[in-house]
């Protein structure tokens, strides 16, 4: 136990008394003491689960292909892909080219029929004699306990890569620029820059971002390969800190985009990509409230925008001058139909869209003639759905003018499936379907859509897998997941890692609680500001309803969460304690209310048009006191937990959680709490994938020993 040094904080004249405020201070010589000393605690208290980690480790292992192709992505004349070799951490980025490939110039290398594969590619990856390695990220990683490479972005001509390294978890990089031609970087270093890059179609210039002290993005700045970094110029400075600001080019090569975001706001800048150093000019000016994104075809921008569209819509506009006043409707609005992107060819639009919690893909010719933005579009087609419930998505689509979509396909059953579909004849193609070792059968599983229902009588989806087997009498354990937050969606896709669980009788669940964006934007907003308790009631409303129909009982039903998740799960425990056996909450953003009041922290005052500002409303401050898991611990006995966190995190303070834990063993000495901190990492936890596997080895140990299943 960490000792109490109490502290009084008192907003709109309500007085909290805080007794473990001062774990924020990283320079407090008992910090990192209490952090390795909760590790230890952790080791000892699991001591009799070390055989079965490493055992669930090995099993994890056993399922994966180790040494792995992915499906090659073709642009312009090379083939782009990322290898993994058995025994190393990371990805090598690598490409081949096209003419020296020899086979059919749309049949990605490693996709070819077996028996037929080229240079033996098939059976041993990396044996084409024409492979070029980019960037190998094991090099790369060298001594350093963490690695996170961001920005690979190859220039127009393919001659140079541009990346960026960040060696300590606390999302701020280094970037460089690579020779592609001779393999060496050059000399130029550019530190302290964020997510984003962009280059120009000189192949000189290239964009990129800074983050403030806060770790928010905030300037855009132009390099020219070759000159002083010293001579970098700032192109764009975000001055509104509710602001993000990101860059991307257009699809067409065109132009660079200048992304201006808020929680509910977008502006969105251009610069002609041949003419670098022109002014951003803007395509339409921030108005409270309304969101858009712009794609670009020919002479004219489309934007996939709420205006007037709360479910979202598609206007097309003139590039050279885009005034709402020359809006065209080319996608209308629909009540039950989320609009949610957007992908751009030549001679096709491709529309992702959500209907009943349910992702799916829409392909809509675009007319010959000329007149595809002066009218609304036809309908197009939909790639069929073979699961309800399932998840459809675009891949790597980087060629304007091509006819193929490469997508993606799975189900809780369903391994990851990778096709190309032919948008003018229809066809699909399988490139690769995930590979499981072991002899996994999708047969022998079931996936189904059940329904909740809320104290306030709306209905919550759950998506669900199971052994078929598995009884429905209440003694099956449980797993059930949550998030329910910034109108991200959970979708029902396949994992290797949860086997280890289903193959040993366990159900699975998701429950898609208001605050995502399962079922629209409404669904978001049923679950933000003053309604985001609902995202918490919903969550066990989905708990209760397992137990309802048989699948589980609270002495097995176990939840879990991360981040935003986090607070779920803290959420849940303080209203139904006695609904689960179990909890897993990682990087938990459990001490909310504290955060949200303090603007020197980093991205609280992004994150107020999420949570509200509870300290200009006093509401909104009542609400956000009557949910934050560490202002409502009670002295009762908790479920079990496993709570994680990261040193360096920079989006969920280590101190959250920290502080969290210290008030649940002061409610009750008895609550059977663990704690494990990541010293060398940050919100993501370890980056290297052996790593990862057996930190999600360790978090199945305790989820299948809370249960009596570690066997």
């Amino acid at each position: 136990m960490a000792p109490r040094r109490p502290a009084v904080l008192e907003t709109h004249g309500d007085r909290r008394v805080d007794d473990w405020l001062w774990l924020r201070d990283r320079d407090d010589p008992d910090l990192l003491a209490l952090l390795r000393s909760e590790n230890a605690y952790t080791a000892a208290a699991t001591a009799h689960l070390t055989d079965f980690h490493e055992h669930l480790f090995a099993e994890i292992r056993s399922r994966i292909v180790e040494t792995d192709l992915s499906v090659p992505v073709r642009k312009d004349g090379w083939w782009y892909y990322t290898r993994t070799v058995e025994g190393r951490d990371y990805a090598i980025h690598c490409r081949l080219p096209v003419e020296g490939y020899g086979r059919d110039p749309d049949t990605p290398p490693g996709t070819d029929p077996p028996g037929t594969e080229t240079s033996g590619a098939g059976a041993d990856l990396g044996t084409w004699p024409d492979e070029q390695v980019l960037l190998d990220e094991n090099l790369l990683a060298g001594p350093h306990p963490y690695l996170d490479v961001a920005n690979l972005s190859v220039s127009p001509g393919h001659g140079r890569l541009a990346y960026a390294v960040d060696t300590t978890g606390d999302e701020r990089f280094t970037m460089r620029v690579r020779d592609l031609a001779t393999g060496a970087d050059l000399a130029e270093e550019i530190e302290g820059t964020s997510y984003g890059v962009a280059w120009a179609n000189d192949n000189e210039t290239v964009f990129f971002t800074r983050p403030d002290a806060a770790n928010r993005t905030y300037q855009l700045w132009r390099h020219t390969l070759g000159s002083s970094t010293a001579d970098d110029v700032l192109v764009y400075e975000e001055t509104d800190e509710r602001f993000h600001l990101g860059v991307d080019r257009t699809k067409d090569g065109a132009f660079i985009v200048l992304e201006l975001h808020s929680k509910v706001t977008a502006e969105v800048h251009v610069i002609d990509a041949d003419r670098p150093l022109s002014a951003p000019r803007v395509v339409e000016p921030r108005h409270q409230g309304i969101e858009y994104q712009v794609e670009h075809h020919g002479d004219t921008f489309l934007l996939l925008t709420n205006d007037a569209a709360e479910n979202f819509r598609v206007v097309a506009t003139p590039a050279a001058d885009p005034g709402r006043d020359r809006w065209t409707e080319v996608i209308a609005h629909r009540h039950d139909v989320r609009l949610e992107g957007l992908d751009v060819f030549f001679r096709h639009l491709v529309s992702y869209e959500r209907l009943d919690g349910n992702p799916r893909v829409r392909v809509i010719p675009l007319p010959a003639d000329g007149s595809a933005w002066q009218r609304p579009l036809p309908g197009g087609t939909f790639i069929p759905i073979a699961e309800i419930p399932s998840a459809s998505w675009g891949g790597p689509n980087p060629d304007f003018a091509s006819t193929i979509l490469r997508y993606d396909y799975s189900s809780l059953v369903t391994p990851r499936s990778i096709f190309d579909l032919d948008m003018d004849s229809g066809g699909s193609v399988l490139r690769k379907q995930q590979p499981v070792l072991g002899g996994y059968d999708p047969a022998a599983y079931a996936t189904e859509r059940l329904w909740a229902t809320a104290p306030d009588g709306t209905r919550i989806p759950i998506s669900v897998v199971h052994r078929r087997d598995t009884p429905r009498d209440g003694s099956a354990p449980c797993l059930l997941y949550g998030y329910g937050a910034y109108e991200h969606s959970i979708d029902p896709v396949f994992s290797t890692f949860r086997l280890s669980l289903l193959e040993r009788g366990f159900v699975f669940a998701i429950a898609h609680v208001r605050g995502g964006g399962e079922l629209g934007r409404r669904w978001y907003e049923g679950g933000k500001l003053l309604a985001k308790p609902n995202t918490f009631t919903d969550f066990v409303a989905c708990a209760r309803h397992l137990v309802d129909c048989g699948w589980t009982s609270p002495r097995r039903l176990v939840a879990r969460g991360g981040s935003a998740g986090g607070l779920l799960i803290g959420a849940a425990a303080n209203l139904a304690p006695d609904a689960f056996r179990a909890m897993v909450a990682e990087v938990p953003f459990v001490d909310c209310l504290t955060t949200i009041l303090d603007d020197t922290l980093p991205l609280t005052v992004i994150e107020w048009e999420e949570w509200g500002n509870p300290g200009a409303d006093p509401e909104i401050y009542a609400v956000m006191k009557s949910y934050s898991p560490y202002d409502n611990v009670r002295p009762v006995r908790y479920p079990a937990m496993l709570v994680t966190a990261g040193l360096e995190d920079p989006r969920v303070g280590y101190w959250e959680p920290t502080k969290w834990v210290q008030k649940l063993r002061a409610a009750d000495p008895a609550n059977h709490i663990l704690f494990k901190v990541e010293l060398t990492a940050g919100h993501a936890g370890p980056s290297g994938r052996y790593d990862a596997w057996r930190d999600e080895a360790f978090v199945l140990a305790f989820v299948l020993d809370a249960v009596g299943r570690a066997r």
